[in-house]
Formats: C-alpha cells, sequence, structure tokens
C-alpha cells in the first residue's frame, strides 16, 4: 500500500499570484492586526480606527508603486479570513473604505498618537466647536484642528461621514455633533438626510439682546430653521390642537427634531393668572442651558402678537416654575411662516429671549427629481381611473397595468416622503 501524499491546506498565500511581493504584503498586514489586538485593549476604538487607517496607508502605497489597482483585494480578504478566521472586518468591501479613510485623511495618524476612548478634545479642536459650518476649517491643511475630532468617531460613523458628506467643514460640523450628542448612527444619517447643518441657528432671535454672551451662543445654536416634521400625517387644513397632538403622538421623533437636551414637561400646561387660565402648547426642559423652553404652535404666517404673548409665557413660567438655580426661560414661536420682517420688528426691544422658526411637514424634492415625478394632480387622476377602463398599451396585460397603478402609489408616497439626498452623494 503506497503511502498517501502529506495534505496540503491551501491558504492562498503561498500559490501562485500575478501581484510580485503579495506574499510579503499578506504577512504584514497579519502582523499589524495581530499587534493592533494587544494595543485595542488599551483604546479599542482608537486602537481598531489605526489600525484601518494603517492598513489603508499600506494598501493604497502598494496599489500606487506596484500597479496592482484593486484586482488582489478578493484575494488579500480571503486570505486573511483563511489565516486569521477570529478576525473580523477585513472584507474586500471594509479595505476598500480603509483606502478610501487613509486617502480623506492621509495625516490622521502620522502626526499624533491614538485618542484615548472618551477623552476630551484638545484645545485647540475644542475651541472651534460652537463654530457654524461656514466658519470651520475649509482645508485638509488645517487636519491638526480638525481631523482628531474625526479619530474619536467609530468606524460605522466615519464611514456614514465619508460616504454621504464630501465637504469637509460640513463634515466635521457632523462629527462634532455626533461626539457632542453621541448620535447613533442612523440618527447620523437622518440628521445627514435632512440637512441639519444648513438649519441648525437659522432660527429669528433676540437671543443677542436678552443673554449673555455664553448663552446667548448656546441657545443661538440650539434653535433650527425650519423644523421638518415630515413624520406627521396631517391632512389640510389642521388646527393648532391637532399639530401638538401629532407631535406627542410622534414624541420620540419631535425630540430628535428638536435636538439633544430637551426633556418634555407637559403639554397644554395650564397657568392661572389673575384669575384667567391660559395653556402653554409645549413645555420642556433644557438640560444643558438649565432653563425651561415654551414653544408656542401656530398655524399659518408668524403675526407680531404672537411675541407679546410668548413673553406673557416666559414671564409666568419663570414666576411659577423657574428654580434658583435656573435660567431664564427661552421662547420658541413654530409657524409655518416665519415672515422675517415682522419677527424682527415683533422681537425688538422685548426683554425676553425668543426665536421664531418655521416648520415643514413635508421635504422639498430635489430639483432634478421635481421633473421626473409626476404631480399630485397626475396620480390623483390615475388612481380615480378604474383599471378596466383605461386603454389597452400595446403588449401590455391586465396584470401590468396593475404594476403600473402600483408603480404611480410608488411615486406619491416618493412625493410625499422624499429626502433631500436622493441624488447620491
Amino acid at each position: 500500500m503506497k503511502p498517501l501524499p502529506p495534505k496540503h491546506t491551501d491558504t492562498g498565500s503561498s500559490s501562485v499570484t500575478p501581484f510580485a511581493g503579495y506574499g510579503e504584503l499578506l504577512g504584514e498586514i497579519k502582523s499589524r492586526i495581530r499587534t493592533a489586538q494587544v494595543r485595542a485593549a488599551l483604546a479599542s476604538n482608537a486602537g481598531m480606527l489605526q489600525l484601518y487607517w494603517e492598513i489603508g496607508s499600506v494598501l493604497a502605497e502598494r496599489q500606487k508603486k506596484a500597479g496592482w489597482g484593486a484586482a488582489f483585494l478578493p484575494k488579500l480578504a480571503k486570505d486573511l479570513h483563511n489565516d486569521l478566521p477570529e478576525v473580523h472586518g477585513f472584507s474586500e468591501r471594509n479595505m476598500r473604505r480603509m483606502i478610501q479613510f487613509h486617502h480623506e485623511y492621509p495625516q490622521l495618524f502620522s502626526i499624533w498618537p491614538p485618542p484615548v476612548a472618551k477623552s476630551g478634545l484638545p484645545p485647540e479642536a475644542a475651541a472651534i466647536w460652537p463654530l457654524p459650518v461656514a466658519q470651520l476649517p475649509a482645508k485638509s491643511g488645517d487636519a491638526q484642528i480638525w481631523q482628531r475630532a474625526v479619530a474619536q468617531l467609530p468606524w460605522a460613523h466615519n464611514v456614514i461621514l465619508i460616504q454621504k458628506v464630501k465637504d469637509l467643514p460640513t463634515r466635521l460640523w457632523y462629527a462634532r455633533q455626533a461626539l457632542e450628542h453621541g448620535w447613533s448612527r442612523d440618527v447620523l444619517s437622518f440628521m445627514i438626510g435632512s440637512r441639519a447643518h444648513e438649519r441648525q441657528g437659522k432660527a429669528i432671535t433676540n437671543f443677542t439682546q436678552t443673554l449673555p454672551p455664553p448663552q446667548s451662543d448656546l441657545a443661538t445654536q440650539l434653535l433650527k430653521d425650519p423644523y421638518l416634521f415630515d413624520f406627521l400625517t396631517l391632512e389640510k387644513p389642521f388646527h393648532e390642537r391637532e399639530l401638538g397632538t401629532g407631535l406627542l403622538l410622534h414624541l420620540q421623533d419631535f425630540l430628535v427634531e428638536l435636538g439633544a437636551g430637551f426633556a418634555f414637561v407637559g403639554r397644554q400646561v395650564h397657568m392661572e393668572v389673575g384669575d384667567d387660565d391660559f395653556y402653554i402648547d409645549l413645555l420642556f426642559y433644557h438640560l444643558k442651558l438649565r432653563c425651561f423652553v415654551v414653544i408656542d404652535l401656530k398655524v399659518g404666517p408668524f403675526k407680531a402678537e404672537y411675541a407679546g404673548k410668548m413673553n406673557f409665557y416666559l414671564n409666568a413660567v419663570d414666576d411659577r416654575l423657574r428654580h434658583a438655580d435656573d435660567q431664564p426661560g427661552i421662547g420658541l414661536i413654530l409657524c409655518q411662516d416665519k415672515n422675517r420682517v415682522v419677527a424682527e420688528y415683533a422681537l425688538r426691544g422685548i426683554k425676553k429671549a425668543i426665536g421664531v422658526s418655521e416648520y415643514q411637514l413635508t421635504r422639498a424634492l430635489p430639483k432634478k427629481l421635481q421633473s421626473a415625478l409626476p404631480s399630485i394632480a397626475q396620480i390623483e387622476a390615475e388612481l380615480s381611473t378604474p383599471a378596466a377602463t383605461k386603454p389597452a398599451k400595446a403588449g401590455w396585460t391586465s396584470e401590468r397595468q396593475r404594476d403600473e397603478t402600483q408603480s404611480v402609489v410608488s411615486a406619491r408616497t416618493v412625493h410625499r416622503r422624499a429626502t433631500v439626498d436622493c441624488g447620491g452623494d
């Protein structure tokens, strides 16, 4: 009986490959992974990000010098899986992301050591935290200011930011917000899709005249314009009470849109003043500003008398509810049209801090999609026509006509809940 030939286990790393020096590359990456496993025990997120950045750097350099392109990535992913089955995160797709990560932040870990998990921001980065997008660093040369913030985010958040936000100052703004408010991946994606950076701090206010500088800056950045309530299903015409009820039925969505720090106190909060009864639409407490926030809901455009009514509510809240350690309350008037000139005149001279913002029940479609979708009138006409009476199109069956009707219904849904990032990035 002839002896059996020795069993050969092919991990792919020793097989013939057209990529010269591939075995050396595979060994280097495996060594880096094993080293990072020790480093990750000290700072798991920072260690993983540094490892991914280093591997992205190695792969990008090999692509550039050896001219491999991306053809070797599937083989590399397979060999890493075979040789290190207990290690995850090195699929072909994720390694492409590592290369992109290095390209986006070429000096990320070449200047600084990896940041310790949950550490505070460096002074130079903390100094820019309150700034709006327009005043944030715009060039990659300002890496020492903004790249450290990116390095403190989880990998999945970085992937979302790189894929969905191409403008660097805007990306930094979302990175800052995600760090400060602890946004999940879903919330980060939602905020990017709703273009929160364009709405933050845009409300009409009198904060600079009524609040001290630190408080006024924070309060200004707290408010948005417009607020997007596309999670509501209100049919026009609707009343303020219906709007308030809808917001409370979707309280979690409402709180996400308001932003971090808002704690719900009550709806239709009763205030008795001079034997008369008054009811505040929505009352919140902001944990960071340490003050009550009164929200007055209005259907239609802003009117000058709304400012006087809000001033009255804030006086009552500060007198009846405010604790000795609390800051003076802030008012927010939400209407469908803020009527800027009227609002600015109405707020002038009022001593209480008040902001005026619009709210929208649907988001605007991107311009390039507006002409591609049928109008609401066309959709209604299509839906009102019985399928049996529709003229048959050449080669179409009744089943095909039903599919067409379903497509129209889908188009109506797109009209109502379109997001601003439909066109990609």
